[in-house]
């Protein structure tokens, strides 16, 4: 019955503190000690007691008990940092106002006269108490992070006790060395603690607060200053928490080490509760929070640009001040290495694990979070990145990345997530390594409702981007662009793609060749271009293995021919958006086994109607998130100075449409690419530096001219594939008569024997777009990884319904 009437006390002093017209004195501790002293409430509870309604009444009729109940909440939270929190009480204590405030801060975020409130002092609020040293005092917003940075580490509450004795001699949290009480083995700490729940219990609930001091930024519209850095996260991460270096191995450890499936005995997880998983998801968002750090304005040493210097040199400047993103800049360890990457594999990998009984093995919620600290990792620390790329393990990245790409892609609300995959394939994409590790045979059979092939990894990742370009939600064409680069970047390296791998990027040509496609949009013959030199760069320089993509490009010629002969007069562009209205010929005989997919896949399914989903920026055009280098014939990259007059693919596309811009050109694989009309908005910002080769109609709508198609025609880079088609084409007719050849195999054979040594013109050299840093993206990270932290935290639901400006909650 205690919890019962603890309950109701509780209640009571809400409705006395929402009903008290008068000011209560700070100095009235049997009223505000109702709060959290005689209470056992849990966080569910608070969220139940403590109605929003009553939060902002309080905050709008009588301000000043809503200030005092705050700063008596961090008082209380500071005493028990200094005493140690050795008693049950006192820990009851801490826990209660810990919810408490988790409960309020939201609302003193959401109003802007409120915001500074925590960043103000508080009078008597000095280090001495009483007496008058205001000036020394510290802003509340301080003393609370302090306060909680200290509470982590503090023995028989959050860590364990290395002292053995009574309480007497309890351990000064003052004097303990933190970096001892460090909670997991694994980056700069070889101890593993013994696990106990009721500290993973509290850490979880100190982190949810913490997280909850961060999220001042939800509360702020999106803006590209990169200046206006989240004082909390600012604070906490700098020097002044002496707690930094431990707490941050922590969460990195905590989240590496945890291996959901445990010792692997089927349906353990509905048997025992995980302590551990809570953790491990709140260790996860705290720690992408505090790396949001914005490495296109900074010098800091970890943003090297070359691919062989090391990134670490004496020489460097002193990193970035936050000290969370230095330390995981000057990881360098091989060891720790490792550690982190197979730690994120695993978990990567969790949601794919098959398991002969079904929902017997756990599966974990936070992808999201491990592929934001995944680009966190390999953005500010580039050793990290090229261990990654050293070996085949980054293919235990990309499997995992390639399955939530496939099953997301028709979901409206995961846009988010096929974005952020996609930015961390096109970051590897510019490695060389990364191409050259995708020549390994793809024998893991992840289900996916993908057609069945033999083949490498480089095959799985061009069947799964042609699923996403073909069958996938219609938010989705921005990333078009981004898609074919990353093919493009590894082309060079791949040694033999599959007959199924080397259909789909023909079928993408002439999908995209269709004349009303490419006369519909400003920037739609980028695609083209990225798939022409993506042939270019495989018949140039993997001629030899590559017979299936040979024999594809012969059987598809007459594709190459229309583009070489692609009409120019206006009478003719007219007829090709006409053409539209026609439903095109289906596309001719693909191979037979395209049409039956892996096994114990399911089809991609789009959102259940009322799923909530938020807002993203839009992302910047490929041209901003790339730069071109040149592969130098010793491997080593050069970069290019941007050509501005260029309208190739790297010229200027126009940047992407916001995701609340819709594209509604879908294309549909079985009717042969019924390309529906695009969206006016999108065709109807020509860019400035087209505007003579384009005009505009009097409905403002962009009009394709002949001077513009013949702007970017007479660059098509053609002629490689002509003058292939030139000399095989006769022969492989000449075999099929002389031997009346029906069977493609032997063909294959005649081709995988050929050569066209002397006979290509001299061969281009090789081009890579390399992710750059930049303001746009960081913004972008922003909104998309507080987008995943407001609808991950259901439980309590602690943003939820408050006035959040970063983004738009939308219902599907």
């Amino acid at each position: 019955m205690g919890s019962a009437d603890s309950k109701l006390n509780f209640r009571k002093a809400v409705i006395q503190l929402t009903t008290k017209t008068q000011p209560v004195e700070a100095t009235d501790d049997a009223f505000w000690d109702q709060f959290w002293a005689d209470t056992a409430t849990s966080v569910q509870d608070v969220f139940a007691l403590v109605p929003a309604a009553e939060i902002r009444a309080v905050r709008e009729e009588s301000p000043s008990n809503l200030a005092t109940l705050c700063y008596k909440a961090v008082e209380k939270l500071v005493q028990g940092a200094e005493s140690g929190c050795h008693t049950e009480k006192e820990r009851q204590i801490v826990l209660n106002c810990c919810r408490l405030l988790t409960r309020i801060l939201p609302y003193i975020f959401e109003d802007p006269d409120w915001r500074g409130f925590f960043w103000s002092t508080v009078p008597g609020a000095g280090r001495g108490g009483g007496d008058e040293d205001d000036e020394n005092a510290r802003p509340l917003a301080e003393s609370l992070l302090l306060a909680v940075a200290d509470l982590l580490f503090c023995p028989d509450f959050t860590v364990q006790s290395h002292r053995r004795s009574t309480v007497d001699t309890a351990e000064d949290i003052h004097s303990i060395d933190s970096c001892e009480y460090i909670w997991e083995a694994g980056v700069g700490f070889a101890h593993s603690p013994q696990p106990n729940y009721i500290h993973d219990l509290n850490r979880t609930e100190l982190l949810k607060l913490l997280l909850t001091c961060f999220s001042e930024a939800m509360y702020l519209p999106p803006s590209s200053d990169s200046s206006n850095a989240n004082p909390w996260v600012q604070f906490f991460c700098s020097t002044e928490n002496r707690h930094a270096l431990p707490l941050f191995t922590s969460l990195l450890n905590v989240v590496c080490a945890y291996d959901p499936v445990g010792y692997g005995i089927p349906y353990n997880h509905l048997l025992f509760s995980d302590y551990r998983e809570p953790l491990v998801e709140e260790a996860a968002q705290v720690l992408i929070v505090t790396l949001d750090y914005d490495s296109s304005t900074s010098s800091s040493p970890t943003v090297d640009g070359t691919t062989t210097g090391t990134a670490m040199d004496d020489v460097d400047p002193p990193g970035p001040d936050n000290l969370f993103v230095n330390y995981l800049s000057r990881i360098h360890r091989e060891e720790d290495f490792q550690f982190i990457l197979k730690g994120v594999a695993r978990l990567l990998s969790n949601p794919l694990v098959q398991t002969y009984l079904p929902n017997s093995a756990k599966k974990i919620q936070f992808h999201q979070e491990l592929l934001v600290l995944f680009w966190k990792l390999c953005d500010f620390n580039k050793k990290f990145l090229f261990f990654v790329l050293k070996s085949s393990d980054v293919l235990d990245i990309l499997v995992p990345i390639l399955y939530f790409l496939n099953d997301a892609r028709a979901d409206q609300s995961r846009v988010g997530l096929m974005h952020i995959g996609v930015f961390i394939l096109l970051l590897l994409s510019g490695e060389r390594n990364f191409g050259v590790r995708l020549n390994k045979p793809y024998s893991v059979r992840v289900p996916m409702d993908i057609p069945v092939f033999t083949g490498t990894h480089a095959d799985l990742l061009i069947i799964v981007f042609h699923k996403i370009i073909t069958s996938g939600h219609q938010r989705l064409q921005p990333l078009f662009d981004c898609l074919l680069t990353i093919v493009v970047n590894v082309s060079p390296y791949l040694k033999s793609l599959s007959m199924v791998a080397a259909n789909k990027l023909l079928h993408l040509l002439e999908a995209f060749s269709t004349t009303w496609f490419l006369f519909s949009a400003v920037q739609n013959h980028h695609l083209i271009f990225f798939l022409l030199e993506v042939f270019n760069n495989i018949i140039q320089y993997q001629f030899d293995g590559n017979s299936n993509l040979v024999y594809a490009v012969i059987r598809k010629r007459n594709v190459f021919h229309q583009l070489a002969n692609l009409p120019t007069d206006s009478q003719s562009i007219q007829k090709g958006l006409q053409r539209k209205k026609k439903t095109p010929e289906p596309i001719s005989r693909t191979n037979s086994q395209d049409g039956i997919s892996m096994e114990g896949s399911r089809p991609a399914a789009p959102a259940e109607p009322g799923t909530l989903k938020t807002s993203l920026v839009a992302t910047p055009g490929i041209d901003k998130l790339t730069e071109k280098s040149q592969v130098s014939e010793d491997g080593t990259m050069r970069s290019l100075e941007p050509e501005s007059s260029q309208p190739l693919p790297e010229g200027n596309p126009p940047s992407a449409v916001s995701d609340g811009e819709p594209w509604s050109g879908k294309l549909d694989e079985d009717t042969a690419l019924k390309l529906n009309r695009l969206n006016d908005k999108e065709a109807s910002h020509p860019r400035r530096d087209r505007r003579r080769l384009s005009s505009a109609s009097s409905s403002g709508q962009w009009i394709p001219t002949p001077d513009w198609v013949m702007s970017w025609k007479s660059k098509l880079p053609l002629q490689t594939i002509m003058r292939l088609l030139q000399v095989l084409v006769p022969q492989v007719e000449k075999i099929c008569i002389d031997k009346g050849l029906t069977d493609e195999s032997e063909i294959l054979k005649f081709l995988q024997h050929g050569t066209l040594v002397g006979l290509l013109p001299v061969p281009h050299p090789i081009l890579i777009r390399k992710y750059q840093a930049n303001s746009g993206t960081a913004m972008w990270f922003r909104t998309y990884m507080w987008g995943v932290i407001y609808l991950r935290n259901v439980d309590p639901p602690i943003w939820y319904d408050t006035d959040v400006k970063l983004f738009e909650i939308q219902r599907v």
